[in-house]
This record gives structure tokens, C-alpha cells and sequence, in this order.
């Protein structure tokens, strides 16, 4: 069951109602009951995996905060990790690993017998597991006590509302958030519905229009050249923050509805001026976790600068690795490493070149700054998408052969009677979100305050985004991407 699913539309409101009639000590359970069921349409058996995974952090949590000795700690803290990313490593990862050794058997001439079971990815587990360890290591560190509410922890781990793809909650932010005392707010009620709105508004109008041209593309990759190409992957671009924004909006919007707040994690990321700032901007969430309990362990910056450029750099690899189990995504993480660095080593490099052009006026450097991260984060989405690293290169070659070949619009050519219409309308709805983007950043105050000031244009919009979800919307319930990872 998806955010986009017709069930989950008419079942929520159920949830809701269900809640704030409890007892402020019992609401727990509606969510809970709700958050397994959401699970289990997926794949019964995905619950057992989620319900290992809170068992097994709950257990060693309330064991290692009774307990004194400092090397007793690090073992239940060691076998609680390894216990999560140790399922996330079997269930999303054997088959990678199968994938090297048969490459390595053959490169040496060796036989290569054994073959890797197929596994099923239990929906969410890149998300929940990663939030139990981070959990196992706050309570090690002390920096927040042990869940002992069995229910309440167990809410915090499966939660419907960020379960299929985040954001990776911490515990000191969800969990009191379960015991407080609230009542219905009807300004939270309905920022939340105008955040659903919004949501649903990016991810099945936008999100899944455009990933119809970036499959025909991406899925072809040596039947298109040139323009196209591009197109698609600015499309490609657009569409993984529509998809993935327009979820989060969705989960902070459902949240909301029963008085929670969940982590906001996108803050308009393609305004960025740097690579560092745009991941400051993007999946949150994530990168705050692999900043807490990855790089700051390495050594983070307090290290030479060597080592603080290997530490940006494996932080990257895990973050491409953990996004899937290809080499794909293993370049697209190292890119974003390399970025990074040439970004902290050039700043003395690219002042000079600034002054010496006259082009050090902070309008003008923000202004090259983000048209050149938007640039680079773009070409790295190219690795996200294609479905092998040939298919990347033969990409990334085709892109630069300009001339002939078929129009712009030949993708959409069996997707829609009117190709032409269609890729109207598509940069129609890019420019559409360029705008909400800027306005959001204060950058366009002639927009924004008549929306503020005048009731009746705010829900004129409303009525035109939900006009838009029924009219222009994706006919076909296409799952959210980041529901795969």
C-alpha cells in the first residue's frame, strides 16, 4: 500500500478519527495496528523482518542502560549493529557480492560454483535499520535512555507514516512525542492536508509524468542522442526530487494529522550554491545520520586533510551502496565524494578566479554557484538511472553527439496522442515548482505575499492542485521510487 493508493486515501481518515477519540495513552495502538498493516500488504512476511529488528534494538537498548561495565556496552551496542545492517547486508547485498567473486573467479581463471539465493528486499528495511542502529548508539553513548514502552518503541520503528522511505527518525525527536499530551489543532490538521495536497501534487503529476520520458530514454539507451538525452536527464533531475520530496511531503503531512512531527527532509535543494549545501538540503535525514554515526567517527574534519578527504569519500561510497546494490550507484556516491573535495580544496583557487573575472559579487557567485551544483548533481543522476555502467558511458557518449536524429518528442510518441503538448506541459509544471522553490526561499515576495495576505487566492490554488491530481495526474499507481531502496 502506497501514499498514492486509492486504499490508503480511505483508510487513513479511518486511522485518524480512531486516534484522537483514544485516550491520550492508548493512541499508540491505532498507529501501530495501522503501521503493521500497512507492512503487511506489502508481503506478509516482511513483518517478521521488522518485527526482529525491534525486538532484538529494544532488548539490547533496556539491557545496555542497566548495564555499567563500558566493555559489556560496546558488545551489546556491536551485536544490536550487527544485528540490523547485518539483515540489510544479507537480504539487499548477497547477490552483489555473488556478482564480484563470480567476477573476480573468472578474471583469475577460477571455477565459481556457489550461487546466491534470491531474496526478497522486505519494504523499508534501508530506513528502519539504519534508525534502530542509530538508536543502539545513542543509547551507548548516552545521549538519550532507553525505550522501556515495548509499544511505543515499536511505533517508533515501523511507523506508516515514514516506514517505505523515511525520513530516518532519532530517537529523542519521535519517541517523547508518543507520551506527550496534545489535542486536535486545526491549524496542524490542516497544514497538514495542504502538505498532502502538495505532495501528491508533486509526485503523481510531475514526478510520474516525467519519469514516462526518462524510462523511454534511459531504457533505450542507444536510440537516442543529443537533446534528448539531456532533456532526460534534466527530467531525471526533476523527477527524483518530485518523487522522493513528494513523499516526505506526504509522510509530514500524515504525521501532522495526528498532532506528530516528523523530520522535514528536503529544504528546496536544486537553490543550493554549493555540492556541500546541497547536501545540506537533501535527504536530510540521511545525510545527518551518516555525518552523526559515520563521519564524525572517522575523524570527521578534526583530522589532516587527507584524511578528512578519505573520510568525505568513503562516506559517499556507503551512501551510494546504500542506495542499491550496483556499481551504478557506487560511482554516483564516489562523484558526489569527489565533488566535495575539489569543492573544500579549490575555495582559495576559485576566490582569485572570481576577483580577477570581477564575478565575487555574492548575487553573481550565488548565481554561478548553483547553476554549477545543479549541473554537477544533474550529470551524477545519470549513474541513478541507468540500469548498467555501459549503459551510463553509452549515455554520457551520446549525449554530446548534437544533430539529427529523432525530435525531442520521439519518447513520448507512444505514451500520448499530442508528444508535442505533452513536453509543453512538462517544462510548464518544472516551472511551476521553480517557482514554489524560490518562493519558499523568500527569493520572490511579490508572489508569495498576496498568497498570504488573501484567503481566497490560497484556496483557489488549492482547488486548482487538486484539480490537477484528478485531471492531470498519473492514471497507473506508479510506486514511489525510493520505496525500492
Amino acid at each position: 500500500m502506497a501514499f498514492n493508493s486509492l486504499s490508503f486515501l480511505v483508510g487513513l481518515p479511518f486511522v485518524v478519527i480512531v486516534y484522537w477519540v483514544l485516550p491520550q495513552r492508548f493512541r499508540w495502538v491505532p498507529l501501530l495496528l495501522a503501521s503493521y498493516g500497512f507492512c503487511t500488504t506489502c508481503a506478509p512476511t516482511f513483518l517478521l523482518w521488522i518485527l526482529f529488528s525491534t525486538l532484538v534494538t529494544y532488548l539490547l537498548g533496556r539491557v545496555m542502560g542497566r548495564m555499567s561495565h563500558p566493555g559489556g556496552r560496546k558488545v551489546l551496542l556491536a551485536l544490536g549493529v550487527v544485528s540490523n545492517l547485518g539483515l540489510l547486508l544479507v537480504l539487499k547485498y548477497l547477490g552483489f557480492a555473488d556478482e564480484i567473486l563470480r567476477a573476480l573467479f573468472g578474471t583469475l581463471g577460477l571455477t565459481y560454483q556457489l550461487t546466491a539465493p534470491a531474496l526478497w528486499l522486505p519494504v523499508g528495511i534501508s530506513f528502519y535499520t539504519l534508525q534502530s542502529a542509530g538508536y543502539l548508539i545513542d543509547v551507548h553513548r548516552g545521549d538519550v535512555e532507553p525505550e522501556t514502552h515495548l509499544g511505543h518503541f515499536a511505533l517508533f520503528t515501523a511507523y506508516f507514516a515514514k516506514l517505505t522511505s523515511g525520513p530516518i527518525e532519532r530517537a529523542d525527536h519521535l519517541l517523547p512525542q508518543f507520551r506527550r499530551s496534545h489535542t486536535l489543532d486545526a491549524s496542524l490538521l490542516f497544514s497538514g492536508l495542504r502538505l498532502m495536497l502538495w505532495g501528491m501534487f508533486k509526485k503523481v503529476v510531475i514526478a510520474d509524468r516525467l519519469l514516462a520520458y526518462v524510462n523511454a530514454v534511459y531504457g533505450n539507451p542507444d536510440g537516442y542522442a543529443g537533446w534528448t538525452i539531456v532533456i532526460a536527464t534534466l527530467f531525471s533531475a526533476v523527477h527524483i526530487y518530485s518523487d522522493f520530496s513528494g513523499y516526505s511531503d506526504i509522510a509530514v503531512g500524515v504525521a501532522r494529522l495526528c498532532g506528530l512531527e516528523v523530520i522535514q527532509n528536503f529544504r528546496q535543494p536544486y537553490v543550493a550554491s554549493s555540492v556541500s549545501e546541497f547536501w545540506r538540503r537533501w535527504h536530510i535525514s540521511l545525510s545527518t545520520w551518516f555525518r552523526d554515526y559515520l563521519y564524525f567517527p572517522l575523524g570527521g574534519s578534526r583530522v589532516s586533510p587527507w584524511r578528512r578527504d578519505l573520510n568525505i569519500l568513503i562516506v559517499f561510497l556507503v551512501s551510494g551502496l546504500w542506495h542499491g546494490a550496483a556499481w551504478t550507484f557506487v560511482i554516483w556516491g564516489a562523484l558526489h565524494g569527489v565533488y566535495l573535495i575539489l569543492e573544500r580544496r579549490s575555495v582559495a583557487l576559485r576566490d582569485r578566479v572570481a576577483k580577477a573575472l570581477r564575478l565575487d559579487h555574492p548575487a553573481v557567485r550565488g548565481t554561478i554557484g548553483t547553476l554549477t551544483t545543479i549541473a554537477l548533481v544533474t550529470f551524477a543522476w545519470i549513474f541513478f538511472y541507468a540500469r548498467s555502467l555501459p549503459d551510463a558511458w553509452l549515455m554520457i557518449r551520446n549525449m554530446v553527439r548534437f544533430g539529427g536524429g529523432a525530435a525531442v518528442t520521439a519518447p513520448w510518441a507512444g505514451l500520448t496522442p499530442a508528444p508535442g503538448l505533452e513536453m509543453a506541459l512538462a517544462w510548464g509544471l518544472i516551472g511551476v515548482l521553480v517557482l514554489a522553490h524560490l518562493g519558499r526561499e523568500g527569493r520572490l515576495p511579490i508572489l508569495v505575499a498576496p498568497l498570504r495576505r488573501m484567503t481566497g487566492l490560497r484556496w483557489a490554488v488549492y482547488l486548482l492542485l487538486a484539480l490537477a491530481i484528478m485531471n492531470l495526474g498519473a492514471a497507473d499507481e506508479v510506486p514511489f521510487l525510493y520505496a525500492g531502496f
